[in-house]
């Protein structure tokens, strides 16, 4: 499919740029600004030209778009009340901001691991089960495979201060609810999109599809050494156990059919 050297040198670039960042904790210095935007940035990149090859660029488009409206939304409202995740804020360095609350790049990361989550559950979900039921287990079990890269993302970005969480939480300081409200809000994403593009298992390519998979264990990977260079061995050893399961599961889908 079109995009494929694009796509490997966009998830390189991402690996040497999670290393700089690595490089700098183990200096006991912050990693540059700039680094830690690129971990969304560069396989946000990837994810786009994948899905505009599989989707065609309309499926794409759409996607974006539930993923970007469904998360302002959603994380608007979680700001202003804490309903959906618990009581939290963005640092005010993160600039612009949706209606002062939620920075613009935030809908980048949503969707730079929703769709590798998709394009796993896609796979993992059989071809042959009724279009409404086959929507729902592909939503869940995208949202779930989405929620496990949080497991280790989220102490990981309150630890560098990119937003803070107003109560003590449960789960290395945060709260328990942001992962029910992970899930929910993934869900809703890719369900809306689902339906709305009247999506089909059509047009998969084990090894252009296995992309997906490097790109879900690279953030994943990223994630959890930084996690361990900054000391959050909990929350590295977590996101570890969470993650793997999904990247050898969704591996081995696509080797087998």
């Amino acid at each position: 499919m079109k995009f494929r050297r694009v796509i490997i040198i966009l998830l390189a670039l991402s690996a040497l740029n999670a290393i700089l960042a690595v490089s700098f904790m183990l200096l006991a210095r912050r990693p540059p600004l700039a680094s830690m935007l690129l971990i969304t940035f560069l396989p946000f990149a990837a994810a786009l030209l994948h899905a505009g090859a599989r989707l065609g660029w309309r499926g794409m488009l759409l996607m974006v778009g539930t993923t970007t409206l469904v998360s302002l939304i959603f994380e608007s409202v979680g700001v202003a009340t804490g309903w959906i995740y618990g009581p939290y804020h963005y640092a005010s360095f993160l600039q612009p901001q949706f209606l002062g609350m939620v920075p613009l790049f935030v809908p980048l990361g949503w969707f730079l691991m929703s769709y590798p989550s998709f394009v796993l559950a896609d796979w993992l979900t059989p071809a042959h089960w009724p279009r409404s039921r086959r929507i729902l287990a592909v939503a869940a079990l995208g949202a779930l495979a989405m929620t496990a890269w949080d497991m280790v993302m989220d102490p990981v970005r309150t630890s560098v201060g990119q937003w803070v969480w107003e109560v003590e939480g449960g789960y290395f300081g945060v709260p328990l609810q942001n992962y029910l409200g992970w899930w929910i809000t993934v869900f809703t994403a890719l369900a809306a999109f689902m339906f709305l593009a009247r999506y089909a298992p059509h047009r998969r390519s084990q090894a252009y599809d296995r992309l997906m998979v490097i790109s879900y264990s690279l953030v994943a990977i990223s994630e959890i050494i930084i996690a361990a260079a900054l000391g959050l061995n909990g929350p590295a050893l977590a996101g570890f156990f969470a993650t793997l399961p999904w990247m050898l599961w969704g591996w081995l889908a696509m080797t087998q059919e």
